[in-house]
């Protein structure tokens, strides 16, 4: 597939051929299709859009009894655990529409075990979040931590005491994935655009991940071509991996859809949280289109530049050049920008997301035109509630407690290259027009030792 460029006047999302023939098949025939409340059952079966806003007034109701929530994906139910057994608390619950869930962990306690892993277990090459599906804290070493820090982590984890902290091994080591998208060039380095949006001024603009915007000022819709927009905002590392480019020409229709390739698009209708066991979306050029389920909240993770805060941990899988790509889910829900992680799309392994919504509130931008901006309605024909879920963050919220904390995260000697655009030129032998990325070719190649991954 030949590369695309984006047209100053109509910038639709781009980003990338579809790779997964078996993620577009699921996506595709349902993106439009209108979905079922359930209102008589009870349990209720609820619609993407419901799950949210039930879960935060059940978690701001239930106070410190709440401990946390998550999406049932299989049954399109709402799951709220609750710490002791109050049955005002489980009446509440249930009368809601939602399943009550009895736990040991509360937030409180969580929170204190994520302050002791930073505190005695901040080792690069690991990450950690909040699993509510599990009501314990999510801990991922990569196969660089060896030795007496992989020894330094299990101990602190099983001084954490019994079911409150699991650890496991990653086979990959945690990267950014910046060298890819379909495409934006700048400075040498390749990203994807992840959602079209309106700047508070109104100017039309994009987001992508934070450690693209601060590897490059400008960007290109074409390697070497002349620059289509500048990055007005940019974070990274610290609270997100997010930046706010804005279009040069301002007559740019910056459309709210996601182009999944073969003249296929979905339409974002508007920003939703994420949920632990929702499943969501994945595009981005170097790998194309997949799906996977969200598993952990509020992830923290250790790049070379700094500590990144506030992320969303999945199982889809994404290679370099995939960074700033968009995660959202068949309802036309944008959910999140492709940040990094480990593994690939061959092994699998684990990602890590900035959330939509907290970067259109920290740069003041709405999705699309404007007329969907963060929270906002979606649109009543939207369905496939399956992957909605997007709710049970409200209960993240609270789940947010043990892994904001977490200072360990992912992602040590790989991370970088990106953010100060080293590496990330070189990576260019992979994002260029005959790297994988635009035509559904593996972005896979030969770690240069900057962080990133070049082709032979």
């Amino acid at each position: 597939m030949s590369h695309k460029r984006i047209p100053k006047r109509k910038a639709a999302i781009a980003v990338g051929s579809v790779a997964a023939l078996g993620a577009a098949a699921l996506l595709l025939p349902n993106a439009n299709a209108s979905q079922s409340n359930g209102d008589d059952a009870t349990p209720r079966t609820f619609k993407a859009t419901d799950v949210s806003d039930v879960a935060a007034q059940l978690a701001s109701q239930l106070g410190g009894a709440f401990a946390g929530s998550y999406y049932d994906a299989a049954n399109k139910q709402l799951v709220v655990n609750v710490v002791g057994n109050n049955s005002n608390v489980v009446n509440r619950i249930e009368q809601a529409g939602a399943v009550a869930h009895q736990v040991q962990n509360s937030t409180s306690d969580l929170r204190a075990a994520a302050k002791t892993l930073r505190t005695d277990a901040t080792i690069p090459g690991t990450a950690w979040s909040v699993d509510p599906k599990t009501n314990e804290i999510r801990v991922t070493a990569d196969s660089t931590v060896t030795g007496s820090k992989w020894d330094t982590l299990t101990s602190t984890v099983k001084d954490l005491g019994s079911g409150v902290a699991t650890v496991k091994k990653s086979a990959g080591t945690f990267k950014t994935f910046v060298d890819g998208g379909d495409a934006i060039f700048g400075g040498g380095a390749r990203c994807s655009l992840g959602f079209n949006v309106t700047a508070s001024d109104g100017s039309p603009a994009f987001l992508t991940a934070g450690h693209c915007g601060v590897a490059a000022k400008q960007w290109s819709d074409a390697q070497d071509g002349e620059p289509i927009a500048t990055v007005d905002q940019a974070t990274f590392p610290g609270d997100g991996d997010f930046a706010l480019v804005k279009y040069d020409d301002p007559a740019t229709q910056a459309n709210s859809a996601v182009n999944v390739g073969n003249g296929q698009s979905v339409q974002i209708n508007q920003a939703a949280d994420a949920a632990v066991g929702q499943q969501v979306f994945r595009m981005g050029s170097t790998t194309g289109l997949n799906d996977g389920n969200v598993t952990g909240l509020d992830a923290t993770v250790n790049y070379p530049e700094g500590t990144v805060t506030g992320l969303i941990q999945t199982d889809v899988c994404a290679e370099p050049g995939d960074s700033g790509g968009s995660l959202f889910t068949q309802d036309g829900s944008a959910i999140g920008l492709t940040s990094g992680g480990s593994g690939d799309c061959t092994v699998g392994g684990e990602t890590f997301f900035q959330p939509v919504t907290t970067a259109l509130q920290a740069v003041g931008a709405t999705l699309g035109a404007g007329d969907a901006g963060a929270g906002g309605a979606a649109d009543p024909s939207a369905g496939a509630g399956d992957q909605a879920g997007a709710g049970d963050q409200a209960g993240a919220g609270d789940q947010a407690g043990g892994a904001d904390d977490q200072a360990g995260g992912a992602a040590d000697d790989q991370a970088g290259g990106a953010a100060d655009g080293q590496g990330a030129a070189d990576d260019q032998g992979n994002a260029d027009d005959q790297g994988g990325a635009a035509y559904g070719q593996s972005g896979s190649g030969m770690d240069d030792g900057s962080g990133m991954v070049t082709t032979p």
